[in-house]
């Protein structure tokens, strides 16, 4: 669910992208670093498709867990 057909790369550039988390912290950096509205959309995106990729996952599972029709008579 999480790849392309290809299964070379994930899906989805709503994701998490590791290129955009540059920060790095110190013992030392004792401040919270302030969040800016393209960091809070980019964290809204993410969630957003988590939920979608969670309601697709739960849709997989019910349709394999479903009660079998009964057979035909």
């Amino acid at each position: 669910m999480y790849f392309d057909r290809n299964q070379l790369d994930t899906t989805g550039s709503d994701r998490y992208l590791s290129d955009n988390d540059t920060d790095t912290f110190k013992k030392s950096d004792t401040r919270k670093t302030r969040l800016t509205l393209k960091m809070i959309s980019e964290i809204r995106r993410a969630s957003d498709a988590h939920e979608v990729e969670r309601k697709e996952e739960l849709d997989l599972i019910k349709k394999m867990y479903a009660v079998p029709p009964p057979p035909p008579v």
